[in-house]
């Protein structure tokens, strides 16, 4: 709780120094408290002990004895507590201000390469990087959503020359189906070109025709030397499937700011103009084959040392263009956080070593981990895919028949309506809660659960407060702060840490501790809720009306924040 660590950092030093802790040290020690019965924050005194001579339970004893002021203070087992005084913390959370930040941020996620609709583990990166991108728009930060269009590689290259060589009947011959794409998804462009990919694929493996793999290989080769003519057909092939991945996105309240091509560094001569500064570099060195390479091992990088940026024929490497794309994204903002799958590490610290060597800064990146499914990890190459439309259907199947079981009043219309916010956000949620850093396997139950840890309990707790609202039905009155039991109490500890926990997620790229933290902050109002009746026999309690309404705009806020809906009624 930032605004009580500011109280009592002041009698805290004070009281050190007095015992003869000299230095400021200590308060990197000074945190959240084990158990929230035990306080708000604590100080561990055990670094203390043998400069003292003195148990730690003597020390915080000691301190405790002699610091007092708006909070309530307490030893237990070698920590002093600190628990926030209950009238000072409810006019600090009714009527304080909070300092926003002002960063400019750019933050490039998702950049999946347009070859198929998106399945649930693609969607990982798009929605965690949807998350931070509006977690720090939430904190005041001036955010750029920026996608990164692979327009140029080896799987264009497969997805063009499929679509200008198979015909429908191959594919399905090939995929050994009967007939075409049918159901839902036979008019979407992506659902229909991924089978032409996965088709050249199987081509790819099983065939014995070397002019397939000759063929695929010189379009990406004319593509790498920025050939017009090839890259306005990779463009034609890739246009219609990233147009239906950005519609499944977009179904996900997911949209970007700008699009930037892989392509346009090649084409405009970046790349070409720093492939020769790279031969200026001390690190430069040239392979057998003629490929050339950086030796980043010179500048501590460990495992594979050798990055290579150009080969024998000329043409340059992703990781090439990933770098001229870097030193151009640099110059569009003071910060950037990159979203990777936790298989592009190498890659990254490559780039961000040889950015290094040019003067540039190394990008912030949130590395996840794949989600499987219980057979194993998706793949949109090998056909193994839960696809992320289908997903939303059955979510939405699934929230519309509770819906339906809990209001027989409601129309047709308006039980699609919710149930469409409560599956996107069940959805969103079920990914967002888990540590990028940890991976998890995909089931759809879990995905789906209305129960527990999960959106609809957070979006819940918001209609009860919005319901509050209309039955009020107008702006807080003036009031005076009355009784604070122990469920307000609770609730206030609960609104003050949602500053703390919003810098915390944004500071280090965890979107998972904000997300968690709702769960808190609408469990501590369903308490509020359930002890504290702001209306009764048709009058209005003002005290508990303001807490109500303060709850109420921060869970919309911060549900806004995790792209979980905020609606009014369910």
């Amino acid at each position: 709780m930032y605004i009580l660590r500011e109280l009592i950092l002041e009698p805290l030093q004070k009281a050190l120094f007095d015992i003869g802790i000299d230095g400021n040290s200590w308060e990197k020690m000074l945190g959240p408290s084990r158990e929230k019965s035990q306080g708000d924050l604590s100080l561990p005194c055990f670094a203390f002990a043998k400069q003292l001579g003195k148990s730690p339970n003597e020390i915080a004893e000691i301190l405790s004895s002699s610091i007092s002021g708006e909070f309530g203070v307490s030893s237990n087992g070698g920590y002093l507590n600190f628990a926030a005084d209950p009238f000072w913390l409810a006019n600090k959370v009714l009527f304080g201000d909070v300092e926003r930040s002002n960063k400019s941020v750019l933050i490039e996620h998702t950049s999946a390469n347009p070859n198929g609709p998106f399945h649930v583990g693609r969607a990982r990166n798009a929605i965690l990087g949807d998350t931070l991108v509006r977690l720090n728009r939430l904190h005041g930060n001036d955010v750029r959503a920026e996608y990164y269009v692979d327009d140029m590689g080896k799987q264009v290259g497969v997805l063009a020359w499929a679509l200008s060589n198979l015909s429908e009947e191959q594919v399905n011959k090939i995929l050994d189906i009967q007939e075409g794409l049918s159901g839902k998804w036979s008019n979407k462009k992506d659902h229909i070109i991924v089978r032409y990919y996965q088709a050249a694929q199987i081509l790819r493996k099983d065939s014995l025709d070397s002019n397939i793999e000759e063929e695929i290989g010189k379009l990406v080769h004319a593509s790498e030397h920025g050939d017009d003519e090839v890259l306005k057909k990779f463009e034609e092939a890739y246009k219609p499937v990233l147009e239906g991945m950005l519609e499944t996105l977009l179904r996900l309240g997911i949209t970007f700011d700008t699009f930037t091509k892989e392509s346009k560094f090649v084409v405009d001569g970046t790349v070409s103009s720093l492939m020769e500064d790279f031969e200026s570099l001390e690190i430069h060195g040239v392979a057998e084959n003629g490929a050339h390479f950086l030796d980043l091992g010179k500048r501590g990088l460990k495992g594979k040392t050798e990055f290579y940026y150009r080969r024998g024929d000329g043409s340059s490497l992703y990781a090439t263009r990933d770098v001229a794309y870097h030193m151009w994204k640099w110059k569009q903002s003071d910060n950037l956080i990159n979203i990777l799958g936790e298989d592009h590490k190498l890659q990254s610290r490559q780039v961000s070593l040889t950015l290094n060597e040019f003067g540039y800064n190394t990008p912030e990146v949130m590395f996840y981990a794949f989600i499987k499914l219980p057979e194993g990890k998706m793949s949109t190459r090998k056909g193994h895919v839960v696809f992320m439309d289908d997903l939303l259907e059955e979510a939405h199947a699934q929230a519309a028949s509770v819906v339906k079981n809990l209001r027989t009043d409601l129309s047709q219309e308006e039980i699609d309506f919710i149930a469409e916010a409560v599956g996107v956000s069940a959805v969103r949620y079920n990914i967002i809660k888990v540590s990028p850093d940890k991976g998890f396997t995909f089931r759809w139950e879990e995905a789906l659960s209305f129960e527990g840890e999960s959106a609809p309990f957070i979006m819940y707790s918001h209609t009860r407060a919005c319901s509050i609202s209309k039955r009020v039905s107008r702006s807080v009155g003036n009031f005076e702060i009355g009784e604070i039991h122990k469920s307000i109490y609770e609730l206030f500890r609960a609104m003050a840490a949602f500053h703390d926990k919003l810098d915390l997620s944004v500071s280090e790229n965890k979107p998972h501790i904000f997300a968690l933290y709702l769960l808190e902050l609408a469990t501590a109002y369903n308490a509020f809720y359930r002890d504290c009746h702001v209306t009764r026999d048709g009058q209005v309690n003002e005290f508990y009306y303001a807490i109500s309404e303060k709850a109420r705009e921060m869970l919309r806020d911060g549900m806004n924040g995790i792209g979980v809906i905020p609606l009014e009624s369910m």
